[in-house]
């Protein structure tokens, strides 16, 4: 599955593996704000002016170093927090553009894991030879202290909650594991908590963009990514440099809009998928129409929240993990197989499929402890946005809104978005447009049946932009760039090598 798929609902509730940033030294590069020909920020010099020492991160190619932020911007002598970071040199040929950071989405996803798993292998090849690619794990996120939560018992428990409660108890019940997971947090990162903002870790990335020595910032963002390249080019314009936004979120929107435009996504999705399906022989959900199909997974979903199946693990599949497994194989057409596959199994009582695609969408690893992902996606949004709901009772009354944006996904959809009513931090974040008057041309790119990231979004995004152009992809999956359409990589690439954007409005296959 597409590494890249990792914007998760801000009603988190409901695989890209780790590598270690280890080695010896290979020496260290010195940059200050002066290099940049940009002052540091009042107070921020001893920041913008530290040294980072490079080492080999025991991976081939790469080196790895750590920065130091302040914990606070708006107390930077009140303490540090501790930011991992790696890059992989320019090849050659060609002369060297910068470096270009490179960011998966999330919020949550590691940026050095899928910098080493992917982008400085899989990005083309005129693309790395003419820039150092690196990342930056973002404040809370796997290398750069993380936030931590739940135990991976707890979390197993946490799953498989059953998110579409039928009756007051099971919406207690609900609620109480919201405020478990919130609690947890709290208790085990409570003093980072109020400091993973995406307007916190953009101003990090201009820390590291100073001591890479660059005038401007290049990167690429991808789903949540995006919403963090977006603030960094509102926050410091003129020294964005060539931005590509690709699966774009719109900062505009109130977290409930947000949530239930992620609803119709996902419908949008599942029907594709099932346009698909139903043209198959072997189609579990039957061979007649998508709307068949569609009553078809909610009688499955129905009868595993009766009756959970076996998996032939120590959890057997509930509705919960189910509906989860196949929200996950929305991400990526070409995960579509494995979905039928799971489905199947699971209507003949073998649960594994399903499970397994769950798993991969939480990073549950084998033995049963979890990546941070899902403590560093709530903690991210429940900063950067209001809660959508304060409670049960608002979450009932919006219920039928999100069961007509998706008759399949809707009522979990709305109850999941309740998590952040109990986050032990209050949002220091609101909707706002994000103009960023004075950056270079912004590439911002929309698929058109993207289930995470709605193509209004991006439609939404390269309207407030005041130098934004909208590259649109019209297909299915999450994300365009470099899964698959020529037309795709060909414009991102013209602009990341010639700092020429696509034509506005362009539209590619």
């Amino acid at each position: 599955m597409n590494t890249r798929r990792l914007l998760r609902t801000l009603a988190t509730g409901l695989g890209t593996a780790g590598l270690l940033v280890s080695g010896c030294s290979s020496g260290s590069s010195t940059s200050s704000a002066s290099a940049t020909g940009t002052a540091a920020p009042k107070g921020l010099t001893s920041y913008y002016t530290q040294k980072l020492s490079w080492r080999d991160c025991g991976v081939e190619g790469f080196q790895c170093t750590s920065m130091k932020a302040p914990l606070d911007y708006g107390k930077p002598d009140d303490g540090d927090i501790k930011l991992a970071v790696s890059r992989k040199k320019a090849t050659g040929p060609g002369k060297r553009i910068g470096s270009l950071l490179v960011n998966p989405g999330g919020p949550g996803g590691s940026a050095v894991g899928y910098l080493q798993g992917y982008a400085a292998i899989g990005y083309p090849a005129q693309v790395r030879a003419r820039y150092d690619m690196v990342a930056i794990d973002p404040r809370g996120v796997a290398r750069s202290e993380p936030v931590e939560c739940l135990t991976g018992k707890e979390m197993d428990a946490f799953t498989q909650v059953d998110q579409t409660p039928d009756d007051d108890g099971e919406a207690t019940r609900l609620s109480g594991a919201f405020e478990k997971f919130a609690g947890g947090c709290e208790k085990r990162s409570g003093k980072i908590l109020p400091h993973v903002s995406t307007v916190e870790t953009a101003r990090d990335m201009d820390v590291l963009r100073a001591l890479l020595g660059d005038e401007k910032l290049h990167y690429v963002g991808a789903s949540y990514g995006t919403f963090l390249g977006a603030t960094y080019a509102d926050l410091f314009p003129t020294r964005a440099g060539r931005l590509v936004l690709d699966g774009a979120m719109d900062p505009s929107l109130e977290a409930i809009d947000m949530n239930r435009d992620q609803t119709a996504g996902f419908e949008g999705a599942f029907q594709s998928f099932a346009a698909d399906c139903v043209k198959k022989t072997d189609c579990p959900l039957g061979t007649t129409s998508t709307a068949d199909a569609a009553t078809a997974l909610k009688k499955l979903f129905t009868d595993l929240d009766a009756e959970p199946v076996p998996t032939g693990e120590s959890r057997d599949l509930g509705e919960s993990l189910a509906t989860t497994g196949v929200i996950a194989a929305m991400y990526d057409e070409t995960a579509w197989p494995q979905l039928r596959e799971a489905l199947a199994g699971a209507r003949r009582g073998d649960g594994a499929g399903l499970l397994a695609l769950a798993d991969s969408y939480y990073e549950r690893e084998p033995n049963g402890e979890y990546a941070n992902l899902m403590y560093a996606n709530a903690a991210v949004n429940c900063l950067d946005l209001p809660p959508a709901f304060d409670g049960p009772d608002a979450v009932r009354e919006a219920v039928p809104s999100f069961e007509k944006a998706s008759p399949v996904f809707g009522r979990g959809f709305a109850w999941a978005s309740l998590n952040c009513a109990y986050w032990p931090t209050k949002a220091t974040g609101s909707p706002h447009r994000t103009e960023a008057k004075g950056a270079d041309p912004i590439v911002v790119v929309g698929t058109t049946r993207d289930p995470a990231t709605p193509y209004k979004w991006a439609r939404s995004l390269a309207g407030q932009l005041s130098s934004g152009t909208l590259l649109t992809y019209e297909g299915d999956g999450h994300t365009a760039y470099g899964r698959g359409s020529d037309c795709i990589d060909t414009a991102i690439n013209t602009y990341l090598l010639e700092g020429t954007p696509p034509t506005d409005g362009k539209k590619c296959t």
